[in-house]
């Protein structure tokens, strides 16, 4: 049997690792994190579309970046649904 000073250890341990999946989580669904990713997907693909040549590239980056936003704002939808249809199992 383990002693109490291991047990504590052991809850401590978890404890440290919960909060870290926590952030983790916390990041993954933030919208500092997606408005990030939609700036650096418009920017990227303005600059490719500078670079082929493309007639108003800056307007025409939007859409990307637009639908990454949107494709995001749907998956917890979609969760929330396969979710419901795991618990069915």
């Amino acid at each position: 049997m383990k002693s109490l000073e291991a047990l504590e250890a052991e809850i401590m341990k978890l404890q440290a690792r919960n909060k870290r999946v926590e952030a983790d989580k916390a990041w993954e669904t933030s919208l500092t994190r997606r408005l990030f990713i939609s700036g650096a997907t418009y920017f990227l693909i303005a600059v490719f579309m500078i670079v082929l040549g493309v007639e108003k590239p800056f307007v025409s980056a939007i859409i990307p970046a637009i639908a990454y936003l949107i494709s995001t704002a749907s998956l917890a939808a979609l969760k929330e649904v396969w979710l419901a249809g795991q618990k069915k199992t």
